[in-house]
């Protein structure tokens, strides 16, 4: 399995499609909001969401959906990455409901050579979500510093921390 890319990989209009989808829970939504301190009744109350609110039920909290599509893209964009640069723009287009399933999709909108290091480089992206049914949920766009394939090599190769099998002997 890939697990991100080098900068040599990274070809400007390449799309990645994030798979598997993740059907988003009312567990998984409240323990975020849990987790973050994110108590709006919005997402935590549904007798609130039922009466008060135009949608009549829970509402995902949007920076799960955002940490979620984050995560998917990780195995194809950011997987060998040296540091996430920055977080360009994060827009919440359409609610996401408990049941819904998220999907996510990847394009490369740019690349460059770090001016500082000639081993490294920096990945413009966009990443959209998107619901089972096909509406756009989440975009945002983000700039990641990923390493040559020179850098890995001068480093040990793709993981020089993984420790080697020892089988012993009976």
């Amino acid at each position: 399995m890939q697990f991100g890319r080098t900068y040599e990989e990274f070809t400007v209009g390449d799309v990645y499609k994030h798979w598997p989808g993740k059907t988003v829970t009312e567990y998984d939504d409240h323990l975020f909001c849990l987790l973050t301190m994110n108590h709006h009744p919005l997402h935590m109350d549904s007798n609130y969401a039922e009466s008060t609110t135009d949608f009549g039920k829970n509402v995902v909290v949007g920076n799960y959906i955002y940490s979620l599509l984050l995560g998917m893209s990780v195995p194809d964009v950011s997987g060998k990455a040296i540091a996430n640069l920055e977080i360009e723009s994060l827009k919440h287009v359409a609610p996401t409901f408990h049941g819904d399933t998220i999907y996510g999709e990847t394009t490369v909108l740019d690349k460059t050579p770090s001016k500082s290091k000639n081993d490294r480089g920096i990945v413009h992206v966009e990443t959209k979500g998107y619901k089972q049914d096909g509406t756009l949920v989440c975009v945002f766009r983000r700039k990641v510093m990923v390493p040559t394939a020179t850098y890995i090599k001068e480093r040990g190769g793709e993981q020089p921390g993984r420790p080697e099998l020892q089988v012993k002997e009976k």
